[in-house]
């Protein structure tokens, strides 16, 4: 650093750091800055009794901080109306070569420690020893930049009109606790870095703290605990159950099916919406163990050598099955498609997106969405066909009932799609049929026809005729 590369900008006369400030300073932005260059700025605690020489004199002897306020990221992608634009195609392709750009912070939030410090020097913890500055035999405050105010959403696009930016300086005390705390919390985020999350990524999970009361949060870790135990409770039981599994007597194939396929829709659609990986990552590891339930109810064995299909013929209680979930899927086809296709049409006419692929995907997934209930409807017929519940893995659906009144809490807490954020209450609705299904129809635990839920004994149901036997 030289002297030269170090203009003031702003002086704060009579700042009490005790007491929160905010302030708004025009920076002037130099050409090379706007070439894709850098920018820092130092936060300067200067006593108002001492004269200094130049800025290498302050750095060296008072509280400095240093924080890039330009970071290069790649420009959002542009949306257009696919019919009216001529050039989509050239902007589909710019958009695949994009570069990163200077972005500039529009805030920058700081921390003072307020706290009169009496450690001894052999004591000083490890994550603020670099940061320490002592004079007289005391600690100099020591100023740090919040990282878990300063988002993504705050950035600005640099471009070669930007002369100047104003900048929002928000000043605010911090007790000897909280500032060691916050000092994790950067490592920590800097860990996630290291493990392969994106700056969008990490921002959610500042959001999470940033965004939130002390209680709220307090509520959001122990809720998440608990989610992240049943998604591995439920994905163990459906597993295991369908791992056994033989006869499909009492279960809705095409439900199955669909579920496959709406799994993997929603995971590229929020692929495509940059979600975080808090929600994209269970909705990977969902799609894939439908997927794999699909081939079990295909009779398809997947291999390092192929597919291979299994011949296989069904009982009386699977026919039986079948045919209800056919006359099921008919009815439901005759309102299902009709409003897709003019959901989809009226999204290409009045709705922006970036490219063709994104409006067929956004098309499929509002339909996933809106219309998933109804695609649960086939397993419901099932049920009311058969006046029989037994066949479900209600053990498993137990765990993700649970779960969709957690997604519910965090569909306020996580970024993520609206769709997805509405699909969260609408599953609600669909595990409360459920319940009031299994209620109606009760299992008889004293015949081994019906006791044998999926849960406990996956082995093939009699047929139903055989009941009253």
């Amino acid at each position: 650093m030289y002297e030269g590369s170090v203009n003031k900008v702003h002086t704060f006369l009579k700042f009490d750091y005790r007491n929160s400030a905010t302030l708004v300073v025009t920076l002037k932005i130099p050409r090379k800055t706007r070439n894709n260059g850098t920018l820092f700025m130092h936060a300067v605690l200067l006593d108002e009794n001492r004269l200094y020489d130049n800025f290498i004199d302050i750095f060296s002897t008072e509280s400095v901080h240093t924080l890039p306020l330009v970071t290069h990221i790649e420009p959002q992608a542009a949306t257009f109306n696919l019919l009216q634009s001529h050039n989509n195609e050239d902007s589909v392709q710019q958009e695949k070569h994009l570069r990163p750009y200077a972005h500039i912070f529009t805030k920058a939030p700081l921390s003072i420690l307020t706290d009169n410090l009496n450690l001894p020097i052999k004591k000083i913890p490890d994550e603020l020893y670099h940061y320490m500055r002592i004079r007289n035999e005391k600690f100099l405050p020591i100023i740090q930049h919040n990282v878990l105010k300063s988002r993504i959403s705050d950035l600005q696009l640099l471009n070669s009109s930007t002369s100047e930016v104003n900048v929002t300086v928000e000043v605010s005390p911090a007790s000897y606790g909280s500032l060691r705390l916050a000092l994790h919390v950067r490592l920590a985020l800097q860990q996630l870095h290291g493990l392969g999350f994106s700056d969008k990524d990490v921002d959610d999970v500042k959001g999470i703290f940033a965004d939130t009361n002390l209680y709220l949060l307090s509520a959001t870790v122990l809720i998440a605990s608990f989610h992240l135990l049943f998604d591995f409770l439920a994905f163990k039981n459906d597993v295991s159950f369908w791992r056994g599994k033989k006869s499909l007597a009492g279960l809705s194939t095409r439900t199955v099916l669909w579920r496959a396929f709406s799994q993997f829709v929603i995971f590229f659609y929020l692929m495509d919406q940059q979600t975080s990986l808090l929600v994209l990552v269970p909705a990977g590891i969902s799609a894939g163990i439908e997927l794999w339930k699909g081939t079990k109810v295909l009779h398809v064995e997947v291999s390092w050598r192929g597919c291979r299909a299994r011949a296989r013929a069904g009982g009386a209680a699977e026919r039986c099955t079948a045919r209800a979930d056919a006359e099921a899927m008919h009815y439901l086809a005759l309102l299902l498609y009709p409003l897709c296709a003019v959901g989809a049409v009226y999204s290409l006419l009045y709705e922006p997106h970036k490219s063709w692929y994104s409006w067929a995907l956004n098309s499929i997934v509002n339909g996933v969405y809106a219309f998933g209930f109804l695609f649960m409807l086939p397993q419901l017929f099932v049920n009311y066909r058969l006046r029989s519940v037994a066949a479900l893995p209600w053990r498993a659906f137990m765990y993700k009932a649970f779960n969709t009144f957690i997604d519910d809490v965090f569909a306020f807490v996580i970024t993520m799609p609206t769709a997805h954020r509405v699909a969260c209450f609408r599953d609600d609705l669909v595990f409360l049929v459920y319940l009031y299904q299994r209620w109606l129809y009760p299992v008889d635990k004293s015949r081994t026809d019906t006791a044998s839920s999926m849960e406990e004994n996956p082995d093939e149901m009699e047929p139903l005729k055989n009941k009253d036997d």
